[in-house]
């Protein structure tokens, strides 16, 4: 292979970044299917269902999505009755994004969902390999938080 020359199905990055969107298209028709979401509300709703109030700025951290993302997901779930906002006492500019029960009831629906998904996927892997997978990902996660 000559020097200057990437071959992206074997560089590292690329690779992974076509695991995930493999993987998340695949999940994705789950809840298209069900309720008609788009990948960023999935993200915004479990993300909120996981942990209660966030802001747009929290969501967008969290989630790893643009603000102009999560901005069109709470407005779509907002449509949708799902979620509410309440302005922050201290800073106007700052809403508190919460579920609504509707907007709960169907993410605690998609949960066993999620769970199964992530079951069916694991499964298609050996034992060792499983292991391995959620070793190697940790493993990555935290030397890139320690950089």
């Amino acid at each position: 292979m000559e020097p200057d020359i990437l071959e992206l199905e074997r560089f590292l990055p690329y690779r992974l970044y076509r695991l995930a969107d493999t993987v998340s298209r695949e999940f994705s028709r789950i809840y298209k299917e069900r309720h008609g979401l788009t990948r960023p509300e999935w993200r915004t709703l479990s993300g909120l269902g996981e942990r209660g109030t966030m802001t747009a700025t929290e969501l967008g951290e969290q989630s790893a999505m643009h603000k102009t993302k999560v901005s069109r997901a709470v407005a779509e779930l907002e449509r949708r009755r799902w979620l509410t906002r309440t302005p922050d006492e201290n800073d106007r500019r700052v809403e508190h994004l919460a579920l609504t029960k509707t907007g709960l009831a169907t993410y605690r629906e998609m949960v066993p969902l999620a769970k199964a998904f992530e079951g069916e996927l694991l499964a298609r892997l050996s034992d060792e390999e499983r292991v391995a997978i959620v070793r190697g990902v940790a493993a990555l996660e935290g030397a890139l938080e320690r950089k």
